[in-house]
């Protein structure tokens, strides 16, 4: 497991310990993953925006998402790429790329490239339920 993330927004690490419940501390903040299958937003095809738990940063749009079978759920691009940080992750013997908040640097999940997916960018972002506030679009 990675060590602690950075914290842009300078909270410290008892307030984002409040701020969060034990579970989404392991993930946001120590860079963990949730169980397969079990997060909230895996196969839910509401109509929404996806923002950070942690700091309420709009990262995703269901327009993106796509059913890719990982347990998790996937987006095919960010909302803004500018939203999203990208870090070389060299753990479990084998190169990801972890994606990261821009705003508040919580861990998200990681992109994938080339898996042959019919989408506009043959990117996988596979994110974390747990790091994300779905937000309905009426």
């Amino acid at each position: 497991m990675h060590s602690f993330v950075d914290d842009p927004l300078g909270r410290g690490d008892d307030a984002w310990r409040e701020a969060l419940s034990r579970e989404e501390y392991l993930v946001l903040r120590q860079a963990g993953t949730e169980r397969p299958g079990t997060g909230a937003y895996t196969d839910d095809a509401t109509e929404a925006v996806y923002a950070c738990r942690g700091c309420g940063a709009e990262l995703f749009s269901s327009d993106t998402k796509f059913d890719a079978r990982c347990g998790w759920p996937a987006f095919y691009a960010p909302e803004d790429s500018s939203a999203i940080r990208y870090l070389v992750d060299d753990s479990l013997g084998m190169r990801r790329v972890e994606v990261r908040c821009a705003r508040c640097d919580s861990h998200l999940g990681h992109v994938f490239e080339g898996e042959g997916f019919n989408t506009p960018t043959d990117q996988r972002y596979c994110i974390n339920s747990i790091c994300l506030v779905q937000k309905p679009v009426s």
